[in-house]
């Protein structure tokens, strides 16, 4: 595989720590034998291979925002029928050798400067590539109006809660807004619901500012139904970047 005329390698890494997010979805911090450096919302290839030769591979999304550094993370959800998810899950544990490529993808990217309103829309573990971003704007001090919407179904299955809350109080640029599905959120601010278009229009009245960039990423039916509900809201289609995961 190539990515920009260049030819991405596969390399080994080691598995340095892992840590439970949410009760699906796990972190895992690997450590790059060829560090490299990466766009916030880039992802790589992992691949597993069994004794007797069977291979099976998928992608996963980078966490981590594009700092230098020797280690990754990837937040994997555990998905039926996900027989990768399953493994990181069931039986990847600490000093375990994976084989990866990477990075890779070019348009799903958090731009670079980053001088609009964005708005990003994710559920579940299709948090992943966005919270790269939001980690990026906060390493390089971006300003940038930027708002989250988040689905769930419940308070305990939002990824990576504690930080999203702790950007909230301290930066008054970035607006969270959590749609939980089966429970009653806690917040006032928060919604008990699908994300639909009026959530959307809602949630850009509270960023002041109308965004340039829009980011989508969640699972097919999550995409496809956030992305007309960001019409029915008034969003341009050109702005709207989607990014959709499987098993």
């Amino acid at each position: 595989m190539t990515e920009n005329g260049a030819r991405i390698q596969w390399q080994l890494c080691v598995i340095d720590a892992i840590v439970q997010q949410t009760p699906s979805i796990k972190s895992f911090f690997l450590r790059l034998s060829e560090p490299f450096a990466h766009i916030a919302g880039q992802h790589v290839d992992v691949r597993l291979t069994a004794p007797d030769g069977y291979s099976a591979m998928r992608s996963y999304s980078i966490a981590s925002a594009s700092v230098a550094s020797a280690t990754i993370e990837l937040a994997i959800e555990r998905l039926p029928d996900g027989e990768v998810s399953a493994y990181f899950h069931d039986v990847a544990s600490i000093g375990d050798e994976i084989e990866i490529r990477g990075p890779l993808g070019g348009h799903f990217l958090w731009p670079e400067p980053a001088v609009d309103a964005a708005l990003l829309i994710a559920a579940g573990s299709g948090l992943v590539p966005l919270m790269a971003m939001i980690r990026q704007r906060r390493v390089l001090a971006q300003a940038v109006p930027t708002a989250l919407i988040l689905s769930a179904r419940t308070a305990e299955d939002v990824l990576f809660s504690e930080e999203l809350h702790s950007i909230e109080s301290n930066d008054p640029a970035f607006v969270l807004a959590l749609a939980i599905t089966r429970e009653r959120p806690a917040r006032k601010s928060d919604f008990a619901r699908r994300i639909d278009s009026a959530i959307i229009r809602e949630v850009l009245i509270r960023l002041h500012r109308a965004p340039t960039q829009v980011f989508v990423c969640g699972s097919n039916g999550f995409v496809n139904i956030v992305t007309d509900g960001a019409l029915l809201a008034g969003l341009d289609p050109t702005i709207i970047k989607t990014e959709r995961y499987g098993g």
